[in-house]
């Protein structure tokens, strides 16, 4: 009988024929197209013979309404962006992980212009003729950190690569022990040397390395000394090593190279806002450093680039380099880029610069917006209520530093179920659970996003609580 039964279902299950002739189905086919709107149906159906033939919910007869529904769930999932907006409540200003710096308007602005059409990118307008997409950056640079020259291409793991394989490769680049760094995505300075056919000369101990450990390493075959900012890591107690300025005239004095890996790309001091005080770009080039290779994404606040800058003679063989090709930025990186370097051009980065504004957000402005976002939960009767928290800069930028901030802090019956409807929210909001205790940052949290913020912990608690 069972079997019958199961025999009787699938013979009822409607043919894709069938599914194409309804009005529902014709509208998918509309938006989805027809190859993917009848992968979508068989994907249904085999779903359904399945089911009925593993003997599941076999009392029940499947209306066609429900496989379109079926569907179209599937051709929304299957078309889903994996890559989507989210509110960062974490405290976190530069998340390595939820896509490091947001971009200021005039950024996006200057991106959506690009990318919409046609635009100047290797075109000389005043020759006519083809010119070099470098220039759209490079002028900003020079200007804002006094270098002779600049380029720009698509992270600083690349600007690292290409600045020794261009200067260095087949000779002797001397680093210290204490700098042979791995970063975010197993990125290792050892390796990328490696790649680069430069050959690595440690130099000194982890924690201690003198300048004549780096002399002593100098010879015939020496291109440069490199030197990697602890840019993601601290070494502290019983420590030295010798400042750039130092390095930089034994470099000279030998005749070699003196680059200089800076990586978070500040360009503004980040001490008068309670940070410890991070080397910029422009320290770097003021202390002798033949080239600066940074960030576009972390403290620079724009796009994700590499940014390499200094001696001209030098910058001029770095674009001539084959690689250069393969690693250089695109359009809409190089039109975010010289927006927000236009930021720093007119002083206007600590307002402008969503970065720079997060790092100097006064504290009072923080208490006041999580003071309001808690009276504004508790008239619907969430427990809600502001607590002191430290937020921190991120990306591998100035570590074992933080900011004082207000948090707020959602007490619930089920925390753990709240932060996993608030991530399933659209857009997504990410916060951070501590004993027993929802805390979302005011400080990371864009202005028009604080609304949304608030109307999905209205729905979420209040789904929770019934």
């Amino acid at each position: 009988m069972i079997r019958e039964e199961k025999q009787s279902l699938l013979r009822n299950l409607p043919s894709i024929d069938q599914l194409l002739q309804l009005l529902p189905t014709q509208q998918l086919l509309v938006v989805y197209g027809r190859s993917l709107t009848i992968e979508a149906l068989r994907h249904t159906l085999d779903r359904a013979r399945q089911t009925i033939l593993k003997g599941s919910d076999t009392t029940r007869l499947v209306t066609d309404e429900d496989f379109i529904e079926s569907a179209q769930a599937w051709l929304e999932a299957i078309l889903a962006p994996t890559i989507r907006p989210v509110i960062n409540a974490t405290g976190v200003i530069v998340h390595t992980n939820l896509g490091r710096a947001p971009l200021s308007q005039a950024a996006v602005a200057a991106v959506q212009a690009v990318s919409a059409g046609y635009s100047t990118l290797e075109f000389d307008l005043d020759s006519g003729k083809r010119g070099s997409r470098s220039v759209h950056a490079e002028n900003l640079i020079t200007k804002i950190t006094g270098a002779e020259a600049a380029t720009a291409v698509n992270n600083n793991a690349a600007a690292v690569l290409l600045m020794l394989m261009t200067l260095c490769q087949g000779r002797e680049v001397i680093i210290s022990r204490g700098q042979l760094v791995e970063i975010g995505g197993g990125f290792r300075v050892p390796d990328v040397m490696a790649q680069s056919g430069a050959r690595l000369v440690e130099v000194g101990t982890t924690n201690r390395t003198h300048l004549r450990d780096y002399e002593a390493a100098i010879n015939e075959n020496t291109a440069a000394i490199l030197v990697a900012h602890h840019s993601n890591y601290k070494i502290i107690g019983f420590t030295t090593e010798p400042s750039l300025t130092e390095l930089a005239e034994l470099a000279h004095r030998y005749n070699i190279l003196m680059l200089y890996d800076q990586g978070s790309g500040a360009l503004l001091d980040t001490a008068p806002y309670g940070l410890e005080p991070e080397p910029t770009v422009l320290d770097g080039l003021a202390d002798g450093c033949d080239i600066v290779c940074f960030s576009g994404d972390k403290l620079l606040g724009g796009p994700q680039a590499g940014i390499l800058c200094g001696r001209a003679d030098l910058i001029a063989q770095i674009k001539r380099y084959p690689l250069a090709r393969a690693v250089r930025a695109d359009k809409m990186a190089l039109a975010a880029l010289s927006a927000t370097l236009a930021h720093y051009a007119t002083d206007q980065a600590l307002t402008h610069i969503p970065v720079w504004r997060m790092i100097a957000y006064p504290l009072t402005e923080i208490e006041e917006e999580a003071n309001r976002w808690a009276a504004r939960l508790r008239t619907s009767g969430i427990d809600a209520a502001v607590v002191d928290g430290r937020s921190t800069v991120g990306g591998g930028s100035l570590p074992g530093t933080s900011l004082p901030t207000r948090l707020l802090a959602v007490k619930h019956s089920d925390i753990e179920q709240l932060a996993v409807d608030l991530r399933n929210h659209e857009p997504p909001v990410i916060g951070r659970i501590q004993d027993d205790l929802l805390l979302l940052d005011p400080r990371t949290v864009l202005p028009e996003q604080a609304e949304t913020l608030l109307k999905a912990l209205e729905i979420y608690c209040a789904k929770r609580e019934t």
